[in-house]
């Protein structure tokens, strides 16, 4: 039976740790920026383009995690905890595999990947130097995301913040000593900030290790990883992992677009748009926590076929998301003199951060609510094509192909550019909304037998 105030209550409870952790590891970038910039913008923008590498890769590893959501919080909301355990074997597969195929590539190639994002050869040689360094990290981010996410689908949500958190506090202590040189470190500027990242993944991999090893979580199946599992349950869970790699990657891929449009206009608006982006992402912490915590808890409610109650529940979310939305964009505008004051770039750059914090504080209220329906309420009853459909038209058919023309076409001043890069949330909640009202996604997906 539908409880408003239930369903809140247990919203707060997976969303609190959630959406903190999604700050703390905003954070990380946040330390990278500010430490780096005090030395020189350059080294700043170098840094934000590089991490655009594991930025992609993350798209990756989130559409393997957010498949493995999708039927793993339906199958724990049913009790099914086996199947459950089958489904992170699956996920951790892909998640490691292609984990080490972007180790491999940082690695080896890394100056080709810089001139992915920027023409500049101060910026791509300082680039290099940071993807080179942090290589060993994307293999390591496959395993521990993957357990982060099976954590929070298995009530373990605090268990995966205090380990998250702990990693970026130490993350952060480890950039102002290798960048800085303090203590008994060398000073090592760019490659400090990506080692710091190398090693705060290597703690983090442990406590993950050590807390499966103490049971406070789905153990791994190492078998099930290398000779396969229960053939309808793959097949079952690529049906719903495609349509969210496609989006992710169609919509990832559009983002990073982005960062690659801005960071061929110059040094000044590189600097400032990772700035704006880095300070949007801390606020739209709450908002990505708030989309994740819909997910599993509709996900469970479908699951127990709870489903005139996910459909009110579902309701509620859609309009608390655009409160969190507009009290954010608030936050936001609140905080930018400060960010003025304390970030050190020069004046041309100051100029565009100032109007790009702007855009961020109307932006963030349709990703809130974005986020919301198609990254949480969609998907937790497997509708996870309508969103695929909807992010990569938006994107790839309107707004990049806008923002390419008004850069390098119209030459249009940097803001002009920038408030055209901030469309893509508003041009599709119509259809976002008109999808939400049809209720597709509001079904059991779970099978009572999964024959081999």
């Amino acid at each position: 039976m539908y409880n408003k105030k239930e369903i809140y209550r247990k919203l707060f409870t997976v969303v609190t740790p959630i959406a903190f952790q999604y700050l703390m590891m905003s954070l990380v970038s946040a330390s990278d920026a500010f430490m780096l910039a005090f030395m020189e913008q350059s080294a700043m923008s170098a840094a934000y383009l590089a991490v655009q590498a594991a930025f992609v890769y993350s798209l990756f590893a989130g559409a393997f995690i957010f498949g493995c959501n999708v039927l793993a919080a339906q199958y724990w909301g049913k009790g099914d905890r086996k199947t459950v355990e089958e489904t992170l074997a699956i996920t951790m597969r892909y998640s490691l595999l292609v984990g080490a195929l972007f180790s491999a590539g940082a690695l080896a190639v890394p100056e080709l990947i810089m001139r992915v994002f920027t023409a500049e050869e101060n910026l791509i040689k300082a680039g290099a130097v940071y993807l080179r360094t942090v290589s060993p990290s994307y293999i390591l981010i496959g395993f521990t995301q993957a357990y982060h996410g099976i954590m929070k689908v298995c009530d373990r949500a605090k268990l995966s913040t205090y380990i998250a958190s702990a990693a970026v506090v130490l993350n952060i202590v480890l950039n102002g000593l290798l960048i800085f040189g303090l203590w008994i470190f060398p000073e090592m500027g760019i490659a400090g900030a990506a080692l710091a990242t190398v090693l705060s993944k290597v703690f983090e991999t442990v406590c993950v290790v050590k807390a499966v090893a103490d049971r406070k979580c789905p153990p791994l199946r190492i078998g099930l990883m290398f000779r396969g599992s229960d053939r309808q349950l793959h097949r079952d869970y690529w049906h719903y992992t495609v349509p969210l790699l496609i989006n992710q990657l169609g919509w990832g891929g559009g983002v990073t677009m982005f960062s690659v449009i801005m960071g061929h206009l110059g040094d000044d608006a590189t600097a400032a748009y990772s700035i704006a982006g880095i300070a949007r992402s801390i606020i739209a912490s709450l908002c990505w926590g708030i989309a994740s915590g819909v997910g599993i808890i509709l996900g469970g409610m479908l699951g127990r076929d709870e489903l005139e109650s996910a459909k009110k529940a579902g309701g509620s979310f859609v309009r608390f998301s655009i409160l969190i939305g507009a009290a954010s964009g608030v936050v936001i505008l609140a905080l930018t003199p400060l960010i003025l004051r304390v970030v050190t770039l020069q004046p041309q750059a100051q100029y565009y951060l100032k109007y790009m914090m702007l855009m961020a504080s109307y932006y963030i209220i349709g990703n809130s609510l974005n986020s919301t329906i198609i990254s949480g309420i969609f998907p937790s009853g497997g509708d996870t094509r309508f969103g695929m459909i909807c992010d990569v038209v938006t994107l790839w058919a309107v707004v990049v192909p806008l923002g390419a023309v008004a850069a390098f076409v119209l030459k249009l001043p940097v803001l002009a550019v920038a408030a055209i890069l901030t469309l893509d949330e508003f041009v599709k909640i119509p259809a976002v909304y008109h999808h939400y009202m049809k209720y597709r996604w509001v079904k059991n997906i779970t099978r009572d037998e999964t024959p081999a």
